[in-house]
């Protein structure tokens, strides 16, 4: 009896004693590529260049299309015809009527240049100024004998929304600087024998614009076609007054990129020119278009001549 009270008696007071307790240690974990994946991470931070410090470098790439790396052509809503057909002298007798077919937009993708430039040497062909392979292509048209144009770029009514690209001739330029621009323009792409409008759907609507530009074509011997971006232009009159070798553009081949749509605009241009004699289409640099044009062009020269640009222009009296 005297056992069992000193066994509680010491089990007691061992329980009222504080014993510190040390804490349990963390569980041991070892990673694994699936816990390595799981674990948090901080995403770095991207620095942002100082404005003064931006380098980018631009790696060579395979050249795009012309659609994937500059600015569409902007063609009318409504594509209305000139009131009046401009007067042209009449075919001879047993002469085919003349057809000048214009590729517009040219200076960014070479290989789709070459190509248009192996259909046939009476193409006409448009260069847009300051594009990265404008010379290069000016230079293979005049060795392949083709006609070369500037193809200018100018205000459109959608500006600034839609920028007509680099060398464009504004409305807010002062004269002095936008005698300087076309000046630049011309100089780059050396050879040609005329000019027409890229967009320029607000420019060809200002005489006083299209005075400053006619003055400088005139003095260069260049010719002018209105590309009739706009029922507004005012092309015929500013060319009339400054007796400018001058020509409208009766057609746009592809403005609607179907192939039958491109099939029936060729059609069109052939029933014009059986019309009037004469007839100018604009084309562009579309891989669509090139393969109309191949499947085409033999049929179009039984029914009337393809002949440059430069051929369909006239001194109005």
């Amino acid at each position: 009896m005297v056992l069992v009270t000193a066994a509680g008696f010491l089990a007691h007071h061992y329980i009222k004693r504080k014993v510190p307790v040390s804490p349990l240690p963390p569980p041991r974990v070892v990673e694994t590529p699936d816990t390595a994946d799981r674990a948090e991470k901080v995403p770095p931070q991207k620095k942002k260049p100082d404005a003064a410090n931006r380098h980018y470098k631009v790696h060579p790439k395979k050249e795009k299309s012309d659609a994937a790396t500059h600015p569409f052509e902007v063609f009318p809503k409504e594509d209305l015809p000139p009131p009046v057909p401009l007067p042209k002298p009449t075919p001879k007798v047993g002469r085919l009527p003349k057809v000048a077919i214009i590729i517009d937009d040219l200076g960014y993708d070479r290989r789709l240049a070459k190509k248009f430039l192996a259909l046939d040497n009476q193409l006409t062909f448009a260069v847009l100024p300051q594009a990265p392979h404008t010379r290069s292509i000016a230079k293979s048209i005049q060795k392949n004998g083709g006609e070369l144009m500037l193809h200018l770029p100018m205000e459109p009514a959608e500006y600034p929304s839609i920028d007509p690209g680099p060398g464009a001739l504004l409305s807010s330029m002062p004269a002095d600087e936008l005698l300087s621009q076309l000046k630049k323009n011309l100089a780059d792409v050396p050879g040609i024998k005329g000019v027409n409008n890229h967009m320029g759907s607000k420019l060809t609507t200002e005489s006083t614009r299209l005075y400053q530009v006619f003055s400088i074509l005139k003095q260069e011997g260049l010719f002018f076609i209105d590309s009739r971006s706009t029922a507004e232009t005012v092309g015929r009159p500013s060319a009339r007054l400054f007796q400018l070798p001058f020509a409208e553009r009766d057609v746009f081949i592809d403005h609607n990129q179907e192939p039958d749509a491109i099939r029936g605009q060729l059609k069109k241009l052939i029933r014009i020119a059986k019309k009037n004699g004469e007839a100018v289409g604009i084309a562009h640099p579309s891989k669509t278009t090139y393969q109309i044009l191949k499947e085409m062009l033999p049929e179009l020269k039984k029914k009337v001549q393809l002949v440059p640009a430069s051929e369909v222009v006239h001194i109005l009296s």
